[in-house]
């Protein structure tokens, strides 16, 4: 697909919080939870500390050819497991949980963005490898959040009795028939029938979800070099065994990130506070909380118990598992992986703010934060109403309301606006207040009053001109609910709500590149593709 981009401001938008609007514009009020800016300066500080911390180099490529064994490993991604070996070789990593079918569009979009930095900062940096990674997140039991993806507005859900880790979780009959009903919405696209055989190549019965994931991810992104990397593992687990001991026994991590949020702007958000004990058990089908109550370590809705010496005999045996959450999971991450910058979207941004003296307080490196990618796709026929209507690429992030009103004040042959009228009643309640004030000073008042009762029904006088000329709009607000329903779906951004095999059923692997070839790298921006040249 030809396209044109335009990039506007996150904040333009209107669509993220002010805690990530501040970290991109680099406040000093949130300076102090970061430990490096998203600059080549900031990389540059990075790469210097990584290089004081052993990541285990020889266990992290051992692991993943292990996890290539059974996938076809493109020459670049061959290549790039054994540069990680070189000490003068770092990572650039982005997470998600495996969401089936690849989930929200955002998914595509945060590992693109890895790869262009991965290959960017090799031209700025050519004396260092940098390697793009995508870290599974398949510990997240979720099914709720992950088990659903939309599809032309149409929510699809995978309905299966199973329970726990997602990632653990098998391809079912369920699932397969999921993917058979909704071929039908893509087999009409030039690609449908592409990614529909691609899918049923990856979501084979009896597969786990992580394998299918793999598979996929794999599929879509070796020839850009992308390794996948697969946590849940007992060795990469065994490796992280002094973190996981001192969290039950000390239970460090909460407090760190108390210590943290308590010093947070009252305009910042907490995204994940977590709990006192920031570990679960994992096992088969469970994954349940870790609790220590007076000197015992119980595993939530379960009979299983341990004593200080027990928890840790299960934790050297068993290391795969003790399953981190959200709190610790960003400090495994950057423990087994030569990392130097994270990419993530607002929300995931917005809790790595919290965890900084977590990461200190078992001394492993912070990496460099980075804002993901975003973009709003615009097909032609939207894009020809949009045309017609005159809007720019920032009118259409407002409500539909203000953009309505805009639009009929801007476009009706009367005048709608009673601002004159406001000001020149404004001015004579003024010079009344005055005359008012000379005869009784109590009276000035009163006539305050009235002027605030005036100028209320002014205001009312002018709503209802402009509610009557709407009429006259109907076949504009139509156009207008087309294009909401299109490009905010669910009156949220497209990225986080449409699933990417309907733009892989349109566009082919021509849609990745798309995104790949408009992605920039540091710059932090809201992309807005149109069709074009």
């Amino acid at each position: 697909m030809d396209c044109t981009a335009s990039f506007l401001s996150y904040q333009q938008t209107g669509y993220f919080s002010k805690i990530v609007l501040d970290y991109i514009k680099q406040e000093q009020s949130i300076q102090p939870f970061y430990r490096y800016p998203a600059s080549i300066e900031g990389i540059q500080a990075s790469i210097t500390y990584r290089k004081k911390f052993a990541t285990n180099r020889s266990l992290l490529v051992s692991v993943l050819q292990q996890q290539y064994a059974d996938v076809e490993a493109s020459e670049k991604v061959a290549g790039n497991i054994k540069l990680l070996q070189n000490e003068n070789t770092f990572t650039i990593c982005t997470a998600h949980q495996p969401n089936i079918f690849t989930g929200p569009l955002y998914f595509i979009y945060k590992i693109l963005h890895a790869i262009k930095l991965a290959e960017q900062w090799k031209t700025s940096l050519p004396e260092y490898n940098f390697v793009p990674v995508y870290y599974m997140g398949s510990e997240d039991a979720d099914l709720e959040e992950l088990g659903h993806f939309y599809i032309s507005g149409q929510k699809y859900e995978w309905e299966t009795p199973q329970t726990g880790a997602v990632g653990r979780m098998k391809v079912d009959k369920a699932l397969v028939n999921l993917l058979d009903t909704v071929s039908g919405q893509l087999l009409v696209y030039p690609y449908g029938a592409e990614i529909v055989g691609i899918m049923k190549e990856c979501y084979t019965e009896g597969a786990t979800i992580e394998q299918a994931t793999f598979r996929l991810v794999n599929n879509l992104f070796a020839d850009y070099g992308l390794i996948v990397l697969l946590p849940d593992n007992a060795d990469l687990k065994a490796s992280f065994i002094p973190v996981i001991e001192k969290e039950l026994l000390a239970e460090f991590s909460h407090p760190a990130v108390q210590e943290t949020v308590t010093k947070f702007s009252a305009d910042y958000k907490v995204q994940a506070s977590g709990r006192e004990l920031n570990m679960f058990y994992l096992k088969d089908d469970k994954r349940e909380r870790i609790e220590m109550t007076n000197g015992i370590w119980s595993v939530v809705n379960t009979e299983l118990k341990f004593t200080r010496e027990e928890i840790i005999a299960e934790l050297k045996q068993y290391p795969e598992r003790f399953s981190p959450n959200v709190i610790l999971r960003p400090v495994f991450q950057e423990w087994i992986l030569p990392n130097i910058a994270f990419i993530g979207g607002g929300g995931e941004i917005a809790y790595w703010l919290q965890l900084k003296k977590v990461f200190e307080a078992v001394e492993t490196p912070y990496p460099v934060l980075v804002v993901r990618n975003s973009f709003m796709l615009i097909s032609e026929e939207v894009q020809i109403i949009i045309d017609k209507l005159k809007f720019s690429p920032v009118e259409l992030f407002q409500s539909e309301i203000d953009i309505l009103n805009r639009l009929v004040k801007r476009d009706s042959w009367l005048r709608l606006s009673l601002g004159d009228e406001q000001q020149q009643l404004a001015d004579f309640y003024e010079q009344l207040k005055i005359l008012a004030g000379k005869i009784d000073i109590t009276l000035m008042g009163h006539t305050a009053a009235l002027q605030t009762q005036a100028l209320k029904k002014l205001a009312s006088l002018e709503k209802k001109m402009l509610r009557a000329e709407k009429k006259k709009f109907e076949a504009q607000q139509r156009q207008l609910q087309k294009i909401k329903t299109q490009l905010f779906p669910n009156n949220n951004l497209q990225e986080r709500v449409d699933n990417g095999m309907f733009y892989y059923a349109k566009w082919g692997k021509g849609f990745i590149r798309m995104i790949y070839d408009h992605s920039k790298g540091l710059e932090q921006e809201f992309g807005v593709l149109t069709p074009g040249p």
